[in-house]
């Protein structure tokens, strides 16, 4: 099985992309393939609304038509086994790049022929989300979550998540304007509570791999 993971966050060693890693530790240890894209390495837009994807005679009916650096990505995708989609939530939601990705990847294969999407495989999905605010302002992960893992029903799937809140932002954090933050209590929370948070995220990519 091939297990890609998509890191959603603009940071490439912090912490979506740690416990992206994490999570695919999880699934090499379950005999799995793995590979790990970074959104941000890549130069490409959301949707464009060219329609190609459902206009009857083109050659790219069902798969977006648009041509960038995510095109691959969307290819390699198709035939990978599961995917883990990692971001940080940004004002509620994922990243602008993760939230293009998923337009892209689940638009193609939308009908509007009220028949079934035109991907005819099965890719078991889970998101990993990061949230700098406390647990008690989790419902917007949890919304967040809801809305696109109905996106990612048209990929024939199962959709779970994990998510860790105050995340560790900064080495320094006298380094910048965060006197609302408790450092010290932040500090202890890294140290205590991120590495069970990592090990959730090994146990999820163990978990898909071996479904």
């Amino acid at each position: 099985m091939k297990v890609i993971a998509i890191n959603g966050s603009p940071r490439k060693v912090w912490n979506t992309a740690q416990m992206l890693k994490k999570a695919l530790e999880g699934a090499e240890a379950a005999g799995a393939e793995t590979e790990l894209i970074h959104l941000s390495d890549l130069n490409f837009k959301g949707c464009v609304s060219c329609f190609g994807c459902k206009r009857l005679g083109n050659p790219s009916f069902g798969k977006c038509n648009l041509r960038d650096d995510l095109t691959p990505v969307l290819e390699k995708i198709s035939g990978c086994g599961a995917l883990i989609i990692g971001s940080p939530l940004y004002m509620g939601d994922v990243t602008g790049m993760t939230r293009n990705l998923i337009e892209r990847l689940t638009f193609q294969y939308i009908s509007y022929d009220n028949t079934p999407p035109y991907f005819d495989g099965h890719i078991n999905c889970a998101f990993i989300y990061t949230m700098n605010c406390p647990e008690e302002f989790s419902d917007c992960q949890k919304a967040a979550y809801e809305q696109n893992a109905g996106c990612l029903k048209v990929l024939g799937g199962t959709t779970e998540y994990i998510m860790a809140n105050e995340t560790w932002q900064w080495d320094d954090y006298s380094k910048y304007a965060s006197g609302m933050f408790d450092v010290e209590a932040k500090r202890r929370h890294h140290e205590e509570i991120w590495p069970r948070e990592l090990q959730s995220a090994f146990d999820l990519g163990h978990r898909l791999a071996s479904k």
